[in-house]
């Protein structure tokens, strides 16, 4: 290896180390005011391999108090899904609240020989996917059976967690759908339906608890 070649390994080496750091900009934290896992309690648990799980909101349950937005519950939510695909943000609004996008598949959109005929991927807090040919799937069942979701990590255990979760990981995501409020009028609302697509489909989730299975 001449020393030019040397130099360029070096560089490479030293960037991926410092991506992985905690001084990368992909390390996430929670955002600011309530972070505890008492102050956010966990919603029913759908059971492994059924379809998302959303219940209602105790009417005695107060909205979550963070710096950057309060955070109304509109439902709880609980997941077991794969991660079809991974986006992290640094600019924008949304992104004091929510560092991560995940786009989840569940039921059929779990299934590799359907993931295997389908172009996903991310940008701009939305979830694109694209076919050659004919669709593995009826279109109306991918997107029944998926979403890009927006990650509120309530803590920095749940933030830390997430960090550390990838495309292809099996996952199960606790906690609540909801609508950020500031004092300024911005909001940011999620959606309540497996049903929707386009603007506004995605999930706003304030996420209690995050595993890898």
């Amino acid at each position: 290896m001449n020393l030019r070649n040397f130099l360029i390994a070096c560089l490479v080496l030293g960037a991926l180390g410092w991506w992985y750091s905690s001084h990368s900009p992909r390390k996430v934290s929670a955002p600011g005011g309530v972070s505890t896992t008492a102050g956010c309690p966990l919603p029913p648990l759908v059971n492994a391999g059924e379809a998302p799980l959303q219940s209602d909101v105790p009417a005695s349950m107060p909205p979550f108090a963070l710096n950057a937005a309060t955070l109304q519950p509109l439902a709880g939510f609980s997941i077991e899904a794969r991660v079809l695909s991974r986006e992290d943000y640094s600019l924008g609004r949304e992104a004091d609240l929510s560092p991560t996008d995940l786009a989840l598949g569940w039921k059929t959109m779990r299934d590799e020989a359907v993931l295997s005929q389908l172009d996903i991927s991310q940008s701009s807090r939305w979830y694109n996917y694209r076919w050659e040919d004919q669709p593995p799937l009826p279109p109306g069942e991918i997107a029944q059976n998926s979403a890009n979701m927006h990650m509120i990590p309530a803590s920095d255990a749940v933030a830390d967690a997430l960090a550390h979760v990838g495309k292809g990981d099996s996952v199960r995501i606790d906690g609540w759908l909801v609508e950020a409020r500031a004092p300024d009028g911005w909001r940011w609302r999620s959606s309540t339906t497996r049903e929707d697509t386009g603007g506004g489909a995605c999930e706003v989730v304030y996420v209690c608890g995050i595993t890898r299975l």
